[in-house]
């Protein structure tokens, strides 16, 4: 967390809410040209991919208060929001990944090249 944000956040920002990953999400006491400036306080590192999709939706103006906990709450389809992992130990690998040996299954034969005609 930067120093700044944080100063900027105690004189002038109001806090909205929380999501499940601790991250707090706060708006400005005063607008500016209309609207008021929106933005969150990160538990741990900062990465905006920690932010589910109802808070992001809030951050970015689409919808005017932030969702409900009951419009929150993931259908029985859904599976739970995740960080995104790219660049790190937990990124996906698929098989034949250089990470993972380099060694890709024979290919079938059911392929056949398309040529025009």
């Amino acid at each position: 967390m930067k120093l700044g944000t944080i100063f900027y956040t105690w004189f002038r920002g109001e806090l909205v809410g929380t999501d499940e990953f601790g991250n707090r999400y706060y708006r400005s006491k005063e607008k500016l040209n209309g609207r008021d400036r929106r933005w969150t306080l990160y538990k741990g590192k900062d990465d905006a991919s920690c932010i589910p999709p109802e808070w992001h939706a809030w951050l970015h103006h689409t919808v005017e208060d932030p969702l409900s906990e009951k419009a929150a709450e993931p259908k029985a389809w859904q599976m739970d929001h995740a960080p995104n992992q790219t660049g790190s130990s937990r990124a996906y690998l698929p098989q034949g990944h250089q990470f993972k040996g380099g060694h890709r299954a024979a290919a079938t034969g059911d392929y056949e090249a398309w040529s025009p005609e």
